[in-house]
């Protein structure tokens, strides 16, 4: 018995027909749009990015018309544009639903419990990766770090925030969204359709009240390492099991006896010379010199490669003379 080519799912590398135009009045608007794009760049074929948004917020993810589109108005190969609406993952290849569930599998938010969240949520909703509900209210995907790793586990929804999530608090927001409740993003704006916020990217103004006021930035914890750099030692804080409070501690103020690395120890440098307290971290703190910190030599060798002279009065081998 023989199977023809499209029995066996063979494909017998047809070229594929043009894609069709939009309508002559979706056009004409998106032309219009597309201009006001094109007229912020030097060169038009860097408004590619943004025009690709721009057919994302037509069509809710980027079609074949919407390429050509593209490609007729900046002058391109329908080919330049595939390769780069393919190459980024912000660009939905096929239908995608009004609320684009994002779960941080990364590290650390696979770690405090992201790969649950999306464990369950498939279940919950019965989809794959990247997947759509029948209603085409919600789709599922997992996502990228997206620099909010002291909130982790972290869950996006058309790209704003929903922090410190476990799976019960995530299967209650997509429910919600299915069912048409209000949903509030934990900060940043108020949220969207994802075709709203594509034309948002796509560098038209946010329009919804209050978002540009809203303030979706670094928590704390983000924002220490700058503190720092910037001299502005703050509390320490210490850690406990998830479910107890944190705990404030009062700073630590090390004596320049308790330096126990020659990063930590201070040293005359002029026209600033820090106190022990101010050294916060190792990047900070000047070296250890004998010179300097006779009671803590530095163990490093000299400039000229050789062994820096032993303190007087010591006794034993060093550790690069060995035992």
């Amino acid at each position: 018995m023989t199977t023809t080519p499209s029995e066996r799912g063979v494909s017998l590398g047809m070229p594929q027909l043009p894609a069709p135009a939009y309508p002559d009045e979706v056009r004409a608007r998106l032309e219009t749009d597309a201009r006001e794009i094109i007229a912020r760049y030097p060169d038009s074929r860097s408004a590619l990015l943004p025009l690709l948004h721009l057919m994302q917020s037509e069509e809710g993810h980027v079609t074949r018309t919407g390429m050509r589109f593209c490609a007729d108005v900046l002058g391109l190969t329908t080919a330049e544009v595939t390769a780069v609406a393919t190459f980024y993952s912000m660009y939905r290849r096929r239908p995608s639903g009004d609320y684009q569930v994002g779960v941080c599998t990364n590290t650390l938010c696979a770690v405090m419990g992201g790969d649950a969240i999306f464990e369950e949520l498939q279940e919950h909703l019965g989809l794959g990766n990247g997947e759509t509900t029948e209603d085409g209210k919600v789709t599922l995907e997992h996502i990228e770090c997206n620099a909010a790793c002291d909130f982790a586990p972290v869950v996006m929804v058309n790209w704003e925030f929903f922090d410190n999530q476990d799976p019960q608090s995530a299967k209650r927001m997509v429910d919600d969204l299915r069912a048409g409740r209000p949903v509030a993003p934990t900060r940043g704006a108020t949220l969207c359709t994802f075709k709203e916020t594509a034309r948002i990217l796509a560098g038209f103004p946010d329009e919804r009240a209050g978002a540009v006021d809203a303030t979706g930035s670094a928590g704390p914890a983000s924002l220490a390492g700058l503190k720092l750099a910037k001299g502005e030692a703050s509390p320490a804080r210490v850690v406990h099991p998830r479910g107890e409070a944190p705990q404030d501690t009062p700073p630590h103020d090390p004596s320049p006896a308790e330096h126990l690395s020659s990063h930590d120890a201070p040293q005359d440098t002029p026209p600033h010379d820090p106190s022990p307290a101010e050294h916060l971290s190792s990047h900070d703190a000047p070296q250890d010199t004998a010179a300097s910190d006779p009671a803590h030599p530095s163990p490093t060798t000299t400039r000229d490669g050789e062994a820096p002279p032993r303190p007087s009065g010591s006794a034993g081998p060093t550790a690069e003379e060995g035992e």
